[in-house]
């Protein structure tokens, strides 16, 4: 796998954990814990993103 395969891959990931967040927002059932251990997670792949980016 290249570089650029995979920072798309990991773009893919953050999208889709930006998805989950937006749905599990609006979502009153679910745990604020869980939310926040996504956004946690969102932040990890952009900052692995950016450091690859800049690599």
């Amino acid at each position: 796998m290249n570089l650029s395969s995979h920072v798309l891959e990991l773009k893919k990931k953050h999208q889709t954990l930006s998805e989950a967040v937006r749905s599990a927002q609006r979502s009153p059932a679910t745990d604020g814990l869980r939310i926040a251990e996504m956004k946690k997670q969102k932040l990890r792949l952009k900052e692995q993103i950016n450091r690859l980016a800049n690599a």
